[in-house]
């Protein structure tokens, strides 16, 4: 009896010590960084798009998860200011972006327009290395459209903790990418088509 009773306290001990330990490795402790930015708690990501030479201002609206993009209609021969804006339901994140800009960098893929996009964010959204995150842009616009049987649009994509950005462009399919990353995760997506 006196075995039984032993070895189901050891049991009941060895038990108690995996599940603590269980506990003890899952815990993140204090000096690990939060993601101050999930990607589930996006909701929108909006472009004020300011013609330049009218003074009009449109604001796009990519809802995430949408099946639609929102149409961008732009002028040939026009330049735009463009401001994105993040939102977590009513909330603007931008705020968290900035904070944290060191941890956060754009990149513009106009893949069939002929489009010149030079970064204008001021010091509070410049990383400490020089590099502009991009919440703010002037669009020189060439061709909205260069290819009309192919569509025309902006994939535009938040990165978070890239381990290197340049604001750098390429060419990508009839257009150009503007802005360079390596590593780190996506913290949004967003697509619009562009029409003129």
């Amino acid at each position: 009896m006196k075995n039984i009773f032993k070895n189901t306290a050891l049991i009941l001990s060895l038990l108690m010590i995996a599940f603590s330990l269980s506990l003890t490795s899952c815990n993140r402790g204090d000096d690990d960084e939060k993601d101050d930015l999930p990607q589930e708690e996006l909701s929108d990501v909006l472009l004020k798009v300011t013609d330049e030479a009218t003074g009009v201002a449109a604001t796009y609206d990519y809802q995430v998860n949408s099946t639609s993009n929102p149409n961008i209609k732009l002028v040939n021969g026009h330049t735009y200011n463009v401001e994105v804006m993040f939102k977590n339901g009513e909330e603007d994140a931008n705020q968290e972006i900035i904070e944290a800009k060191n941890q956060h960098f754009l990149v513009y893929n106009f893949p069939n327009s002929d489009i010149v996009m030079t970064r204008t964010d001021g010091t509070a959204s410049t990383r400490d290395d020089g590099k502009r995150v991009g919440l703010k842009t002037k669009w020189v616009v060439n061709t909205a459209v260069k290819n009309a049987s192919a569509p025309s649009q902006l994939v535009l994509t938040l990165y978070h903790e890239p381990v290197s950005v340049s604001e750098a462009s390429a060419v990508s399919g009839n257009g150009v990418v503007y802005g360079v990353q390596s590593g780190g995760e996506t913290d949004a997506q967003a697509t619009y088509n562009i029409i003129n």
